[in-house]
């Protein structure tokens, strides 16, 4: 059973300008130092214990990846931790930046 929903990247930007919203980003951590959506973190196994004892249950979770694959199934076991609005994002970091280009003072947090 799906335990996550979908989100693009229109409606994922709306709720990060709108409320408490934690947005996870699970590439290697490379790419995510090179650029990522603004206020994500990195979420990796190591550091993913720490995320589920620090995070509430009730925020809203995004969750992506490359392009929007890799990102389900990490929503999904985030989703079967309990929390109740988990979103995968739908085209990943790669649609976003093609909708929402960053240059390079904007990328770094």
């Amino acid at each position: 059973m799906v335990n996550f929903k979908h989100i693009n990247v229109e409606q994922a930007k709306a709720m990060m300008e709108s409320g408490d919203v934690c947005v996870v980003d699970i590439r290697d951590e490379q790419v995510f130092n090179q650029a990522h959506i603004p206020n994500s973190m990195h979420l990796h196994g190591g550091v993913m214990m720490q995320f589920l004892q620090e995070t509430d249950e009730e925020t809203p979770v995004i969750v992506t990846c490359y392009h929007g694959i890799s990102s389900q199934p990490a929503a999904q076991y985030i989703a079967e931790q309990g929390y109740t609005q988990v979103y995968s994002l739908d085209g990943g970091f790669t649609q976003w930046q093609n909708t929402y280009p960053t240059d390079t003072a904007s990328i770094a947090e």
